[in-house]
């Protein structure tokens, strides 16, 4: 029977505890872990009220990696799911290798006082991991995640040559606060205020936070402007994709969120070095998170959708091609199913398929990988079965 130990317990991992406990034929134990106990606890208490499913809580830090490692000694889990900070996910790979068990993340890791996230720290881990003979699977989520499967599959049967990869998230949603951020503040805003870059022609460009926009027609939403940003997919997509000659990366943001945005910056509320107030060590930024709302408690009130995908050109059959590949996602309705909002779920039901295809043997395979250097046609076919069905489209229009 298999066991997983799941880490983290914020709206991701409600999805993914969630989808987890409604495939018993797979995840036959579930142990959900957090530095608060009592999120855990209220997460597992939803689970047995909706699927009468046993969820077995513990308190954990998963900044110590003994601690973690005693926690998998106890429970000894074949699969840990990394749904927790980016900063830990280090010391998560290092427990797993020291006792023995695979590794799965949604995110890669990012230095807690360094506004960086890349790749390099993981593929680091690509000998330890294959020499030990286990797996670690990097970006298990939607973006990255989802959208490498799109450029995976696309290069598998639609494409003789992937040229240009254009990536777009929108969220059309509403959740009626006047700011919040939909996934951890600290994370959302670091991100979200990094110079863009994108790769051309074998070299990454830098542009201005934001600076770059124009409109998009997005299925299920319609027009909104996006904005370009560095995104971790393309680090490591611009290497497996063969022939590629550009990949850019788009996300969607309202006015209002946009000025909330310029004011935070401009008090300085979004530094990450520590600052003196009244003899105390203080984080500007991490201050600003315990100000805003909880992203998990948006998801009642939420309306609207998302839609995410990637707008793909290259060569079929001699001819130039261009394709859409998306999926919508209804924040209402993840809402009914698993009482999180749509951001959440595109995250934690791909860590959930991401998990299924490495305990059942379709992606098992020793050392470190991004998730398009596997195959996409099982876990696309679970992304129709599990709740966030795709679609392919003709499109006519290039993103300029």
């Amino acid at each position: 029977m298999n066991k997983v130990l799941i880490i983290g317990a914020g709206g991701v991992s409600n999805v993914v505890v969630h989808k987890c406990a409604a495939v018993p034929e797979v995840f036959g134990e579930i142990v959900l872990a957090s530095r608060t106990k009592s999120k855990c606890d209220k997460i597992a208490a939803d689970v047995k009220q909706r699927l009468n499913r046993e969820i077995i809580t513990e308190a954990l830090d998963a900044d110590k990696v003994e601690e973690t490692v005693a926690l998998i000694k106890k429970h000894q889990p074949k699969l840990v799911i990394n749904v927790a900070l980016p900063y830990q996910d280090l010391a998560i790979m290092d427990a797993c290798l020291e006792t023995g068990v695979d590794y799965l993340d949604t995110a890669n890791y990012e230095p807690k006082d360094e506004a960086k996230f890349e790749y390099k720290w993981q593929w680091a881990y690509q000998y330890k991991y294959k020499d030990a003979g286990l797996m670690a699977l990097l970006g298990s989520g939607f973006d990255p995640g989802v959208t490498n499967m799109f450029c995976a599959y696309a290069q598998k049967h639609l494409f003789d040559e992937i040229h240009q990869i254009d990536i777009v998230d929108c969220n059309g949603g509403d959740h009626g606060q006047a700011f919040a951020t939909n996934f951890n503040p600290e994370i959302n805003i670091r991100e979200i205020t990094a110079d863009g870059r994108y790769w051309e022609q074998g070299e990454w460009l830098t542009t201005a936070p934001l600076s770059v926009k124009q409109d998009f027609e997005f299925p299920g939403v319609g027009t909104r402007k996006m904005y370009l940003m560095y995104h971790e997919e393309m680090e490591s997509l611009c290497l497996n994709i063969k022939g590629l000659k550009r990949i850019r990366f788009w996300m969607t943001f309202g006015e209002e969120y946009l000025t909330h945005l310029r004011v935070i910056q401009n008090l300085g509320l979004d530094r990450i070095d520590e600052v003196d107030y009244k003899g105390q060590k203080v984080v500007p930024l991490e201050f600003l998170k315990r100000l805003l709302p909880d992203p998990g408690s948006l998801a009642e009130n939420y309306t609207g959708k998302t839609s995410i995908g990637c707008v793909i050109e290259g060569i079929k059959d001699g001819k130039k091609s261009r394709k859409f590949i998306y999926n919508i996602c209804d924040h209402a309705e993840t809402y009914k199913e698993v009482g999180s909002q749509a951001v959440s779920y595109t995250t934690g039901v791909p860590a959930m398929i991401g998990a299924k295809m490495i305990l059942t043997g379709k992606w098992k395979q020793a050392g470190v990988y991004n998730m398009e250097q596997l195959d996409p046609d099982p876990f696309m076919d679970d992304l129709n079965a599990y709740g966030l069905p795709w679609q392919v489209e003709e499109w006519n229009s290039s993103v300029e």
